[in-house]
């Protein structure tokens, strides 16, 4: 795809004028276009904001990019975070600019997204079997040259749906054989010889062309580091014997792909471990959740917080509510709920109130359940919190955080807006 266009794409996302569809907006701002609403700098808390509003920290989505550009550098890993977590072209071009090899998707609807804002290498990690979605995909390859396009393959009767899909396309579809993370896991076929099958049924087309293994360890059942690694050495011998039957013979590159947020260290370890094969091993992370990070499920889960000298990913999220209602001094109500904050690993975290242009801990609040629209708080005696009150929360599990807002506001320290960004799910 033509950079020009790319760039006039993305550019067209703030040229998007302000208006009812975009929650938290000022409602004097109606008619501006989002690059105008930039400009003007206001401030998350005097400029006219609304509430609940999901702001993202300007200095902690830079630091989480610069800090996974240096982990997967300094282990000699390739990068395609998961952009299923955040489904914003904006970020995904900010990965790529901090050494992304490309992006992790799951769906056609967000492949498509991704190739009309220029992303130029996808990793599906998913078996695709829409004969729809699969001409769509063919076209795109025969249309350009430079389009990478890897998806997962876990059955036979999942490569006889995609050869009779794709027949008389010309370029090959790359495809890797997905290994399940154990029994009763997600996804993949669940034994080597099962994977074997799957790579002769492979060959045996014309219309697919078979680049290497992977899979996902989050899905190793009781995950802990040493079921975890031992999946994964599965998975890296898999690719050795695939490699010695001459299963790779022709290829310039083996893709070799896990990782998750929760046990990316245990990748990069187990990877180191790989032997040379008969073509250099492209390394292939997949971590996506880091892009913001979050107060709750991650970041109890991190590799960093097992390996604390590889450094530190920070919470970038905070959703700013008001305190409606103090029924009793055990219980308040503030204006967020379900349609507004992630809820499916962890409830949100009380973490500060905002009153008067002064900030403080919440102490004595916790959000205790959530309704529709409203989040339940749970005070205790030393909680100073009152009606007309901006609660600020962080929030578990940055992949149903996006989803939930069209339009973030990017804000820095001082609640500063400086930028806008558009997600697409």
């Amino acid at each position: 795809m033509d950079a020009g266009t790319t760039a006039e794409r993305l550019a067209a996302l703030l040229a998007e004028r302000v208006d009812h569809r975009f929650k938290g907006l000022p409602p004097d701002a109606e008619g501006l276009t989002l690059a105008e609403l930039a400009a003007q700098r206001r401030n998350l808390f005097t400029g006219g904001f609304t509430t609940p509003v999901l702001a993202l920290s300007a200095e902690r989505l830079q630091h989480n990019l610069d800090l996974m550009e240096t982990y997967a550098a300094r282990h000699g890993l390739a990068f395609a975070p998961h952009g299923k977590t955040s489904m914003a072209p904006q970020l995904f071009h900010r990965q790529i600019e901090h050494g992304a090899w490309g992006i992790t998707l799951a769906v056609p609807h967000q492949v498509r997204v991704a190739r009309w804002f220029g992303i130029q290498r996808v990793f599906l990690a998913n078996e695709l079997v829409d004969p729809a979605a699969l001409r769509w995909i063919a076209a795109e390859l025969a249309a350009d040259a430079d389009f990478r396009f890897v998806c997962y393959v876990d059955s036979v009767r999942g490569v006889e749906l995609m050869d009779a899909a794709l027949g008389g396309t010309g370029r090959p579809v790359d495809v890797v054989v997905e290994l399940a993370a154990g029994e009763g896991a997600r996804t993949g076929a669940r034994t080597e010889a099962e994977c074997a099958a799957v790579a002769d049924a492979v060959a045996a087309t014309g219309t697919l062309r078979l680049v290497g293994v992977a899979g996902y360890e989050g899905e190793v059942p009781r995950a802990d580091p040493d079921r975890v690694r031992a999946w994964l050495r599965r998975l890296t011998a898999l690719a050795a014997d695939f490699d010695e039957a001459g299963r790779f013979a022709g290829l310039d590159e083996i893709v070799v792909s896990a990782g998750g947020s929760a046990w990316f260290d245990a990748v990069a370890d187990v990877f180191a471990e790989l032997p040379g094969l008969s073509a250099p091993v492209l390394k292939l992370l997949r971590s996506g959740a880091y892009v913001s990070h979050d107060d709750g499920h991650y970041r109890r889960l991190t590799p960093f917080v097992r390996v604390p000298e590889e450094g530190s990913l920070e919470p970038a999220f905070r959703l700013w509510t008001q305190v409606v209602s103090r029924p009793s001094p055990e219980q308040g109500f503030s204006n967020a709920g379900k349609r507004d904050a992630a809820y499916d690993l962890d409830l949100p975290f009380a973490l500060v109130v905002r009153r008067g242009g002064e900030e403080r801990p919440a102490t004595g609040v916790s959000v205790t359940a959530l309704s529709d629209q409203h989040a339940w708080l749970r005070t205790t005696p030393e909680a100073d919190v009152e009606v007309g009150d901006w609660l600020g929360m962080g929030l578990s599990h940055p992949c149903t955080s996006f989803d939930k807002w069209q339009l973030i506001p990017v804000t820095e320290a001082d609640g500063t807006v400086v930028d806008y960004i558009r997600t697409f799910f």
